[in-house]
């Protein structure tokens, strides 16, 4: 079983060196340590010094040198809409109020699919559409694990 010396951004990387992709959803895109199986039954071990956000994209650089990509599996999400920058504001409170993950698109919000909280943004006059895609929520303003998106945590 091969392990991972580094995660990097896949732009930095040379494409001819990946041997295998992960499909993870945002849970298991979340880790310190974990034996994975890539697509094509590569086994490699994820063994960081602290918990880190792998990002649909990011490679997971080997000991020998091979690279397996980071894919971010498709979950059922529904995306919010709102008629104004002020009510997509009071919808993230909202949403953060219940201690529930986001991700911000533009200029509307995913969160998991959620009947309750989809009553409720509804209620607040939210637009919702049911989507599958892969999910990036927010690391929150506490995170402290290494980021390479270009933005300090």
């Amino acid at each position: 079983m091969l392990r991972v010396c580094s995660v990097t951004p896949m732009a930095e990387i040379n494409d001819a060196r990946v041997i295998d992709c992960v499909v993870l959803d945002a849970t298991d895109r979340h880790r310190r340590r974990i034996v994975l199986t890539g697509e094509r039954g590569t086994k490699l071990l994820l063994d960081l010094p602290h918990a880190q956000a792998l990002r649909d994209g990011d490679a997971l650089v080997l000991e020998d040198g091979s690279i397996v990509r980071v894919t971010g599996k498709r979950e059922a999400l529904v995306e919010i809409a709102a008629a104004n920058p002020q009510q997509l504001a009071r919808f993230a409170w909202h949403i953060g109020n219940r201690h529930t993950e986001l991700e911000l698109v533009g200029e509307r919000l995913r969160i998991r699919r959620d009947s309750v909280l989809e009553e409720m943004l509804r209620g607040l006059g939210a637009q919702l559409s049911p989507i599958e895609a892969p999910f990036e929520p927010e690391p929150g303003a506490y995170a402290h694990a290494d980021r390479h998106d270009g933005h300090e945590p």
